[in-house]
């Protein structure tokens, strides 16, 4: 079994990240960061009309390419890398995962094409003020039938939730926890930014009274559909963390190479060659468990859910370590707003807690390999 990348898959690397290099160097991270939206509309069209981006995984039928989960991994790596600002995790994972993944052709034909169009920003809310991750956490009720419903409740958390137009919405009915289409303009829906430690990612906590919906699926096989989809998006992220511990890696490499000190540069003292080695090691293993995830995510096989828990637990803490070894190594200035080695810092950290945090899934894989 071979694991490596094929040329078509380098190349859509290096097609990825020369875009990134030009459209999401440092200052655009800054400008956009501070921006309400958090992202630039234009670079967003470009993704998608140029590139393909948020049509990567959608199948052929809905206006997608059919690309598998290795293809999508590798593009998340790279915005990972360039700490991308831009709704593309929470349309092109959450969103559409949700709806591949919830068996109802009518909701796909109404949603994937706009998404893979770029036209359509689309998010999953699930979590709530609780910050819980699992089926315990949703007390959101939708009361109808059909595929009518209303929705009242309050999710928080939601990954830009205040700019979306379509957010696919995971409530209690009487049949139990199901997922429902809700318009980002529909009527009793209250969207509130929130203020976040990472502003490369912004979230929204949305409010819902007696706000209209569309069933999506079946009724009460939601968090059937949303167990694969956290997953999923364990994976996804577990890829993004694997490319922003390859830059802060790469960073700390090259400011030891050219950071002077005692007559000589600091990369030849033992101690800072140790951290580099260490968060060498730890990179490269965080890749294997991303890598790995991937193929497992594109095959859809029994392996999937513990691998997904051992790579979110494992690329968070390396990510997280790289990240904070990073400002170490470069000392005073990378304590400094003016150095970007705080923004990955923050990513590292909130990615960490994403989907829940090493623990909570060291808990989840001895639960699901039966320990």
């Amino acid at each position: 079994m071979n694991f490596a990348f094929s040329e078509e898959q380098e190349e859509l690397r290096k097609m990825v990240r020369s875009f990134l290099e030009a459209k999401s160097d440092e200052s655009a991270v800054r400008e956009q960061m501070e921006t309400e939206n958090g992202y630039d509309s234009a670079v967003w069209s470009q993704m998608a009309e140029q590139l393909g981006l948020q049509s990567l995984v959608v199948p052929e039928e809905f206006g997608g390419q059919g690309f598998s989960w290795v293809e999508l991994g590798i593009v998340l790596e790279e915005m990972g890398r360039a700490l991308l600002c831009a709704p593309f995790f929470s349309t092109a994972v959450l969103a559409t995962q949700a709806l591949l993944l919830s068996g109802d052709d009518a909701a796909k034909k109404a949603h994937l094409p706009g998404i893979a169009s770029g036209e359509t920003i689309a998010t999953l809310a699930t979590t709530e003020p609780s910050g819980k991750w699992d089926a315990s956490g949703i007390t959101a009720e939708a009361r109808g039938s059909g595929s009518d419903f209303t929705i009242s409740g309050t999710k928080s958390f939601v990954i830009d939730g205040h700019t979306a137009n379509l957010i696919i919405v995971a409530a209690k009915t009487g049949k139990g926890i199901s997922l429902f289409a809700v318009e980002g303009d529909a009527k009793g829906l209250t969207r509130t930014a929130l203020s976040t430690m990472d502003q490369t990612r912004k979230q929204a906590k949305l409010e819902f009274k007696d706000t209209p919906a569309k069933l999506i699926g079946t009724e009460g096989a939601g968090w059937d559909v949303l167990s694969k989809v956290f997953d999923l998006a364990a994976i996804g992220l577990a890829a993004e963390q694997v490319g922003g511990a390859q830059k802060v890696l790469e960073m700390s490499v090259e400011y030891a190479k050219v950071r002077v000190q005692f007559g000589r540069p600091i990369g030849s003292f033992q101690a800072i060659k140790h951290k580099c080695a260490d968060m060498l090691l730890e990179v490269e293993s965080a890749k294997s468990a991303a890598y790995y995830g991937m193929w497992c995510a594109s095959e859809m096989n029994d392996e999937l859910p513990s691998v997904a828990s051992l790579a979110k637990a494992y690329c968070s803490e390396a990510y997280f370590h790289a990240a904070a070894e990073n400002i170490q190594i470069h000392g005073g200035i990378g304590f400094t707003w003016e150095h970007p080695a705080h923004l990955y810092f923050k990513r590292a950290k909130s990615s960490e807690l994403l989907f829940g945090d090493p623990t909570y899934h060291r808990e989840q894989l001895a639960q699901r390999i039966g320990i």
